[in-house]
């Protein structure tokens, strides 16, 4: 059962993945990029991060604009500019900390763990991620939409090397006998579709549900059974 926050600490890893990206992208107008930025600027580069978060993942990548973004960060369009220059550059920033934040929860996993200890703290992990952060999640599910034609080369290396590593794991636990005999992959995939749903197609789910009700409660008890049944050998 999930019971906020269990898993916290993805807050803060998000915020620092997204607001703190090093040197890429620096500023637009030469400004030296081992130069240290100032309060003012990191308080501004934070802002409008936070802000193209905002309108990327309601907007999508190709229905946000940076007049939306400047708007949302409550600076001019030329400010914004000085830091960022393009809407393109924005959104590559951050894709590039999003998918660090995507693959923690997985990274996570202990091949010397208990095996459906493993699997169902890595569950509860991306069930936690989608009600800390929906909005990163619709970003990301947007990318997916549309090709993910900025993300092609980071999903087929370290996304896909991950993945088939974790898949390898879990092929030996079911070989020893500790798992029921299920495909390593589609488990995985089974994982961010019954996680994700809850960020991605919140509206829906609260639609449903009510107003007054944590969908996020009845979630993990239920993921929790499904998945324990599933696994069980």
């Amino acid at each position: 059962m999930i019971r906020a926050p269990l898993f916290g600490y993805f807050s803060v890893i998000g915020r620092n993945a997204l607001n703190d990206t090093g040197n890429q992208a620096r500023f637009a107008q030469g400004q030296d990029a081992d130069k240290p930025l100032t309060r003012i600027q990191k308080l501004n580069r934070s802002k409008i991060l936070e802000a193209a978060l905002e309108v990327f993942s309601a907007h999508g990548f190709r229905g946000s604009t940076l007049d939306q973004i400047a708007s949302e960060a409550g600076l001019s369009k030329p400010n914004l500019l000085y830091y960022f220059p393009s809407k393109e550059a924005i959104h590559a920033e951050l894709m590039a900390g999003l998918l660090d934040i995507w693959l923690a929860p997985l990274r996570a996993m202990k091949p010397d763990g208990e095996p459906r200890a493993e699997i169902m703290s890595y569950m509860r992990r991306k069930l936690e991620m989608s009600r800390e952060m929906p909005r990163e999640s619709r970003l990301f599910a947007n990318e997916m939409l549309q090709g993910a034609p900025r993300m092609e080369d980071e999903l087929g290396h370290d996304l896909k090397t991950l993945v088939d590593a974790n898949a390898q794991v879990i092929r030996g636990w079911i070989d020893a006998g500790k798992l029921a005999p299920v495909d390593p992959h589609h488990l995985i995939f089974s994982i961010w579709a019954l996680t994700q749903h809850y960020a991605d197609f919140e509206v829906q789910v609260r639609a449903v549900l009510g107003p007054d009700t944590d969908p996020f409660e009845g979630a993990g008890q239920f993921l929790d059974m499904l998945f324990g049944r599933l696994l069980a050998p």
